[in-house]
């Protein structure tokens, strides 16, 4: 559990230059401290490079997660989800190796499914993934199955709760952004991101909305869902931050918010003292 609001980038940021390894100092010295590492192309870091990785987070106080391949389907046909479920052991495997804390990954696609039959494939294959993590020793590290950006990905935010309650070492990572999209540009202010987050702590607890894993950027969309992400001072794209971190504040809440921003840290800084300011108003 996070000990207080974390803030950082979804990769490397642009501006540094250096080894992945030494991220963490990069952002620690932007006051940063929070890094999710993309595995996006593939699970390609050595462990020696994630020990390292890890050394290094721990040195700075940066809290690590790893986002996992995009190439995963848990809802596809077997040969698919016999994949997709290698690639996110390989997940697990490496951010135990880092010390990290979670794998973020998006679920699948109902394709030819219906919506129950997708979701149910998804479970019984995160299961049996659990299962051989813990075969092979690791028990730290959360799956988090992220919200869908796109009404054709099995993500909604029901899917995602009903998933963390049926499956074990799992918890929800809540993309505003992704959200915002599927419903059609849904969180207009306040009292939608309160109906979220009163919908998580009913359904999942009061430790499950103390502790999120955000993701959040501004999103263009279209009907089909999200389309682009934009910076967080480009006008015309939403949703607004500013009332998240006004609940963040008011509730006491430690997440962990990670910019998928075009500008990645320097959206994480913005969004980090908007929230600090927040916090001094109470």
């Amino acid at each position: 559990m996070a000990d207080r609001p974390r803030f950082g980038p979804a990769g490397k940021p642009p501006r540094f230059k250096g080894p992945t390894t030494e991220t963490p100092r990069f952002l620690h010295d932007e006051g940063l401290d929070a890094f999710e590492y993309q595995a996006v192309r593939g699970v390609r870091i050595s462990q020696k490079d994630a020990t390292e990785l890890g050394r290094v987070a721990k040195e700075t106080d940066v809290w690590l997660s790893m986002h996992g391949p995009y190439f995963i389907n848990l809802s596809g046909e077997r040969a698919t989800v016999e994949a997709s479920e290698k690639r996110l052991i390989d997940s697990l495997k490496a951010t135990s190796w880092m010390g990290g804390h979670r794998v973020v990954f998006h679920l699948g696609y109902y394709g030819m499914r219906s919506l129950k039959d997708a979701l149910d494939l998804c479970i019984k294959s995160m299961r049996e993934i659990i299962e051989k993590a813990r075969t092979l020793g690791i028990k730290d590290v959360l799956l988090g199955p992220e919200i869908g950006g796109k009404k054709s990905q099995v993500g909604s935010l029901d899917e995602i709760i009903t998933i963390c309650k049926k499956v074990e070492s799992t918890a929800p990572t809540i993309d505003w952004s992704h959200l915002h999209a599927r419903t059609g540009g849904g969180i207009k202010g306040k009292d939608d991101y309160l109906k979220v987050i009163e919908t998580l702590e009913k359904e999942l607890g009061s430790d499950a909305v103390k502790n999120l894993h955000c993701h959040f950027t501004h999103v263009e969309f279209t009907e089909k869902g999200e389309r682009s992400h934009h910076e967080l001072d480009e006008p015309g794209y939403g949703p607004d931050f500013k009332p998240l971190a006004e609940i963040i504040a008011e509730q006491g809440l430690r997440p962990v918010i990670i910019s998928e921003s075009p500008i990645l840290d320097i959206d994480s800084i913005k969004m980090r003292d908007i929230v600090l300011k927040a916090m001094r108003k109470i």
